[in-house]
């Protein structure tokens, strides 16, 4: 499931764009991994890791409160949209559905939640689709207060042994399912909207002008 929850990008979206900074408004319940939230107002970012995995960070509206330290891995789309897009796992009816990735506007890779073992095994038999997972015992590291990345829990999270979990209930590694993103894929794949194509047709004016010289100078020659 596909949604954009209101997921709006803050006034300093420049400043934000590093972090990939969003807002995102629920109105029920959602499942991020190890916790439920409640309806309300969140702030999703990217925390700065120098660890080559995502780190991701869940706060409340006003940033005062951490709801969690996470795990993620890349998350591929086709086409990237100009808002915020939130994808969910589908879940029973009487369970609030669980967040399986998120995305930043204008960019084609997101980060795709990696969920305990146990939590993975029943979200990829539930979807039929394969779910990241990391050993259960971390799951307790997700929601310990971490004020830098070198906390002891963030820090055994950035080495966890990551897996991915069929529906068939096999494990396998992260390479066989997920794709790798490019080095450029943090990059926004459309240009800025202040961008423009003037130096662009004015090249192209150049070069024919050049290929017009030169023809001239060639079929005078062969007078």
């Amino acid at each position: 499931m596909v949604f954009s929850l209101l997921g709006a990008i803050l006034p300093q979206a420049k400043a934000d764009e590093g972090n990939q900074k969003i807002i995102f408004t629920f109105s029920g319940p959602v499942e991020i991994p190890g916790k439920v939230l409640p309806a309300g107002t969140y702030v999703f970012k990217l925390a700065d890791s120098e660890s080559d995995r995502d780190i991701v960070q869940v706060f409340s509206k006003d940033g005062n409160k951490l709801y969690g330290t996470f795990l993620a891995i890349p998350d591929y789309r086709m086409k990237p949209t100009g808002k915020a897009v939130l994808t969910f796992d589908e879940r029973a009816a009487d369970n609030p559905e669980a967040v399986k990735a998120w995305f930043y506007p204008g960019f084609n890779y997101g980060h795709e939640f990696v969920y305990p073992k146990a939590k993975a095994v029943e979200l990829a038999k539930a979807n039929n689709a394969p779910v990241p997972s990391m050993p259960d015992e971390l799951a307790a590291n997700t929601t310990k207060p971490a004020t830098t990345m070198k906390e002891p829990s963030v820090m055994a999270m950035k080495q966890a042994p990551l897996k991915v979990q069929k529906p068939n209930e096999e494990e396998v590694e992260v390479a066989e399912v997920f794709e790798t993103p490019p080095p450029a894929a943090s990059l926004p794949t459309k240009l800025p909207k202040t961008a423009s194509q003037l130096p662009i047709i004015g090249l192209i004016g150049l070069l024919s002008l050049g290929m017009a010289v030169s023809l001239r100078f060639a079929t005078a020659k062969t007078r």
